[in-house]
């Protein structure tokens, strides 16, 4: 049977929800040990990773440099457990997460192997659908006999798998060489708020470039606090200086699929649609009633968002 390994994402205490959906899909592919490299007696993740229904292991890599998430890091270590540890793995995934993006180039280009990057779903064993152009086509790729399949996992195409599971939880080594040129300064502070994630959130609302500015988009962070949602927004919100680009969804940004999406202002943009489309409900507010974006919305409200969103807040007060 082959074997599949899945590289954690975690802060240290607790597992991303995105590795729930990666499983799902790993374990299509074969036997699923999940890697969680962390620091020194930080092994929460690992027993949160047990619990996950379809994996057979967890290999846990303790090393005093994996005490924060540097891909430059940890790619090497990766790639030393991905093609040493018992006899080499047919599989490596990750999830399309920052985490995911950020450090499985790393290790295919270690590895001497291509990568299939936002897969989004198993066709055989080496044939996967992904999504290119922004999302605009979905195409199916083949990767050669003979080398190990690495792919970054669409964790949005993908049901999470529940916490039936008991997978024994074994300390691996993943011995390399560890590079000097890059090391961890600090983590700065984008959202500044303690606001759900936005890729696992059940509920998001998102601005895009008719909410006008920076200062008012005040309103839409205050009905995500109303509601307990995470808060997104549009591209062109982002490019206009509204909010951080760790905010963005769609294509270009995150990968989204939350039960409710709320969106504020935004057109309906291709690659922002590409962004939401396993979203559960989808609810538009635009002035402008031609927005693409009503095309896809369950629910559309159609006017002024300065008008409607203060309307919504008193009647979830009601």
């Amino acid at each position: 049977m082959s074997r599949v390994l899945l590289i954690a994402d975690h802060d240290g205490k607790t597992l991303n929800t995105g590795i729930a959906r990666t499983v799902a899909c790993a374990r299509q592919l074969g036997n699923v040990h999940v890697a969680v490299f962390h620091a020194p007696d930080a092994d929460a993740a690992c027993a949160a990773a047990a619990k996950l229904d379809g994996v057979s292991r967890v290999l846990s890599v303790s090393h005093e440099a994996n005490g924060t998430p540097l891909a430059a890091v940890l790619a090497p270590q990766i790639a030393r457990l991905a093609a040493a540890h018992e006899g080499g793995y047919d599989y490596v995934l990750a999830p399309s997460t920052t985490f995911g993006k950020d450090v499985l180039p790393r290790v295919a280009a270690l590895l001497g192997v291509p990568q299939v990057s936002d897969l989004m779903e198993v066709i055989d064993a080496r044939t996967f659908k992904r999504p290119i152009y922004a999302g605009n086509v979905i195409t199916t790729v083949k990767v050669p006999e003979g080398i190990p399949v690495l792919a970054t996992v669409r964790i949005a195409s993908f049901q999470a798998v529940g916490e039936a599971g008991e997978a024994p939880i074994v300390a691996a080594q993943a011995e390399a060489e560890l590079p000097g040129h890059s090391r961890y300064l600090g983590l700065a502070e984008s959202g500044g708020s303690d606001r759900p994630d936005l890729q696992s959130a059940p509920r998001v609302v998102a601005g895009g470039r008719g909410v006008g500015s920076k200062e008012n988009f005040e309103i839409v962070f205050k009905l995500a606090d109303k509601i307990g949602a995470a808060v997104g927004a549009s591209r062109a919100a982002v490019d206009a200086g509204y909010v951080p680009n760790d905010m963005q969804v769609g294509q270009t940004g995150k990968i989204i699929a939350p039960d409710l999406y709320i969106a504020v202002g935004i057109s309906g943009a291709i690659q922002h649609m590409t962004g939401i489309k396993d979203a559960g409900c989808i609810v538009a507010i635009n002035k402008d009633g031609d927005a693409p974006i009503f095309e896809a919305a369950d629910f559309g409200l159609v006017g002024d968002l300065f008008t409607l969103l203060p309307e919504l807040e008193k009647a979830l007060d009601a």
